[in-house]
């Protein structure tokens, strides 16, 4: 498949929070042209596993997904996600199957079992004041790809980090046990090669569909649908449709899965200069990072 290939693009605004549903998940689709993106299920509440099965049962085939979460752990600065542990997985395919089988009796694809776990929470910074000999202290660890991010005027929180409101570690652990359950259905790019069919799922951050947009990073989120609208038109987009306030997650799927149907056009974004084969399949990357 070419990029020039996906007919749909979908972005879903994510979330590692605690019980079955969320308010904050958000899902939004488009096809090609210039029409907004819709909500998937405009005012319901999901739950983790909906959106699970969604992706496997109602997928559009020629869609590329974006998913607002971290798709794996820092690896390279420390030749390892859990460097000194004598079972730290070798490979992002590995992490998410060891992350599953941990949280496996755990409902709602919760990973609390994980940052909880007798030797690796000392890998995280937990709430409480609970940092992990191991976190690295300051901002914690991150990938190469967040220091892509940085440079874009982004600001990445570790994905080691699970104290704070902007923290996406929760998200991402919980989204990596989803992933694992998509393995040999839907591949995750750049884990997985961009295959000759079907869709494809990747990792964005709202932030940079944002700044595409003309927004900075420090007023990336929307809770209007005027300012949803502004920010659509600056992208080539036809006006949502929506009315008065909104919640800022289903601003960020609708404005990112605008954004993803122009960016999957850009060939720099699928060739990141510092992404070698051992960082895609370890760390990943983000869509739109370069």
């Amino acid at each position: 498949m070419t990029p020039m290939h996906f007919g749909h693009f979908v972005a879903i605004d994510w979330s590692g929070a605690a019980g079955e549903r969320h308010k904050g998940i958000a899902v939004a689709m488009v096809g090609r042209g210039a029409d907004a993106p819709r909500l998937v299920r405009p005012g319901h509440r999901w739950s983790r596993a909906e959106v699970l099965e969604w992706l496997l049962d109602d997928l559009p085939d020629d869609a590329l997904v974006g998913m607002d979460l971290g798709i794996s752990l820092p690896f390279a600065e420390r030749g390892g996600f859990f460097p000194g542990w004598n079972d730290s997985p070798a490979s992002a395919h590995d992490l998410w199957a060891m992350i599953d089988r941990i949280c496996e009796g755990e409902p709602h694809l919760g990973a609390s079992s994980l940052v909880d776990h007798a030797e690796l929470s000392a890998y995280f910074r937990r709430h409480g004041g609970r940092e992990g000999e191991q976190f690295g202290g300051g901002m914690g660890r991150f990938r190469v790809t967040e220091a892509a991010q940085r440079r874009l005027g982004c600001k990445p929180y570790s994905n080691f980090n699970l104290v704070g409101a902007a923290q996406v570690g929760k998200s991402s652990l919980t989204g990596m046990r989803l992933l694992h359950r998509l393995a040999g259905r839907v591949p995750v790019w750049p884990v997985d090669p961009l295959p000759a069919h079907g869709p494809v799922l990747c990792e964005i951050y709202t932030t940079i569909a944002a700044m595409a947009a003309g927004r900075t990073a420090g007023r990336s989120k929307m809770r209007g649908a005027a300012e949803l609208d502004a920010a659509l038109l600056a992208l080539g987009s036809q006006p949502s449709g929506l009315h008065g306030p909104l919640d800022d997650h289903s601003c960020d799927a609708v404005l990112t899965a605008a954004w993803l149907r122009n960016a999957a056009r850009d060939p720099r974004l699928w060739h990141p200069r510092e992404l070698s084969a051992e960082i895609a399949a370890t760390e990943g990357w983000t869509f739109g990072a370069f």
